[in-house]
């Protein structure tokens, strides 16, 4: 059985196929389509999130929710290490992929944090830093933020797969990632963390990750050596 932010999501990926909503148009804000569909706004929340990850539509904050303008042309894009919340281990599947835990806290969430992950601002949520390696390489410096209530979290799974330890522990699976990615410079963490060189340049991933209910479960920000890392996307066009 769907979850009703699925159906809600169905009927308004039809309605952009159908011309309902134009490449580049302002949608109705969410308390306008709460009460079109007769739910919570966290319900239409979770839907928009799931259109978002799929690329049909984008959140500018404090403007509202567009129709993307290139939505058409890329409506059958193949998803790619790009949009897959696959998680180191998956993605060098075969290889040694081991981590370095720098930190494992717990403390409220800020009020940007909150928002990101539809939890109350006195919910307390994991700080994790760790450094991945793959096949004894530096692979990448990771900072995560985690809600505590989704699953117990101990320094032993951190140097492990926290994907795979979640979708075996919490009876919920992954289900995708909202994902920026650009480029920066090489901080005194990186410096530490990585052994880069201050003011380097380095790749940089921000995501908001979500359970199959709709549920964010992290927030992350992850750099990537720029010597080592790049980015691969396939785009169908037809």
């Amino acid at each position: 059985m769907a979850y009703k932010y699925e159906t809600i999501a169905d009927t308004l990926r039809e309605e952009i196929k159908s011309g309902k909503y134009t490449p580049g148009e302002l949608m109705p804000d969410q308390n306008k389509l709460a009460a079109t569909f007769d739910t919570t706004r966290i319900t239409i929340h979770k839907a928009i999130q799931l259109l978002i990850i799929e690329g049909m539509v984008y959140s500018k904050r404090g403007a509202g929710t567009f129709v993307r303008k290139d939505f058409g042309l890329t409506e059958r894009r193949q998803e790619t290490l790009v949009d897959k919340p696959l998680g180191t281990t998956q993605t060098n599947a075969g290889k040694k992929v081991t981590s370095k835990v720098l930190e494992l806290e717990a403390r409220l969430p800020t009020k940007r944090e909150a928002e990101q992950l539809l939890i109350d601002e006195m919910d307390p949520v994991y700080v994790m830093r760790r450094t991945r390696y793959v096949d004894g390489k530096v692979w990448a410096y990771e900072h995560t933020i985690m809600p505590t209530g989704i699953i117990t979290l101990t320094k032993k799974v951190l140097e492990g797969s926290v994907y795979g330890y979640l979708e075996q522990h919490s009876g919920k699976k992954i289900a995708g990632s909202h994902r920026i990615i650009s480029a920066g410079r090489v901080t005194a963490d990186d410096v530490a963390a990585m052994g880069a060189k201050l003011n380097d340049p380095v790749l940089i991933i921000n995501q908001i990750s979500y359970m199959d209910d709709g549920q964010p479960f992290e927030v992350s920000e992850s750099h990537f050596p720029y010597a080592t890392s790049s980015v691969v996307a396939d785009v169908q066009l037809h």
